[in-house]
């Protein structure tokens, strides 16, 4: 008896023509989808950047109208341009923008060419021995006092000293004495179990309240 195979397609799989109408309506379908995830998203995120870009621009504005209430030694473009680098460096690393204006003012009163007794210069008052290893590290050239009384260089190294000794202390108002009275003397202290003074911090304190 012979059995008769059942005929076996070599041109085209069954159906074809359907699977192609298929997935032209499906790509209009993802293509739709994918579009509203993306405004999903946009409209889910928008609010905070602005808010975030209202926030920036309002603190930016706060810290030039404390400035131009101080006799600073700058021009006026230097200062407005001065708020930004202040803001963000301070965002940069995580501190509060006010906390540094509390320090700078601690330092000194916002006159760019404060020197101190002991020497430290700047807005930041940093002591040149210190300013010359901070600018290595930070990619800075340094060129003496023309880099401490460059405003903006001298808000960059003074915030990131902050921010390593908040590091290396781990406690602000230790971070802030050790700025203050030097890191050296404050690490004898604690190895002495000596007290640490604290009216350093206090004025900073005091200066963030009231500024």
């Amino acid at each position: 008896m012979e059995i008769r195979l059942p005929d076996i397609r070599v041109d085209h799989p069954p159906h074809r023509y359907h699977y192609k109408k298929n997935r032209s309506h499906f790509l209009p379908i993802l293509s739709k989808a994918t579009l509203f995830i993306i405004v999903f998203l946009l409209c889910f995120h928008l609010p905070d950047f602005v808010s975030g870009q209202y926030g920036r621009k309002q603190t930016i504005q706060e810290i030039l109208s404390v400035l131009e209430r101080h006799q600073t030694g700058l021009a006026a473009i230097t200062k407005e341009e001065l708020a930004e680098v202040i803001y963000e460096e301070a965002v940069r690393h995580n501190h509060d923008p006010k906390l540094i204006m509390a320090l700078i003012y601690t330092e000194s009163e916002f006159f760019n060419w404060a020197v101190s007794e002991k020497g430290a210069k700047g807005l930041m008052q940093i002591m040149p021995y210190v300013a010359e290893s901070i600018a290595k590290e930070l990619g800075i050239e340094w060129a003496g006092d023309r880099t401490l009384f460059n405003p903006y260089l001298n808000i960059r190294m003074g915030i990131y000293y902050l921010s390593r000794l908040i590091l290396d202390f781990r406690d602000l108002k230790v971070a802030l004495t050790a700025y203050n009275y030097g890191p050296t003397y404050v690490k004898g202290l604690i190895e002495r179990r000596e007290r640490i003074p604290g009216n350093y911090y206090r004025r900073v304190v005091d200066t963030y309240r009231n500024i």
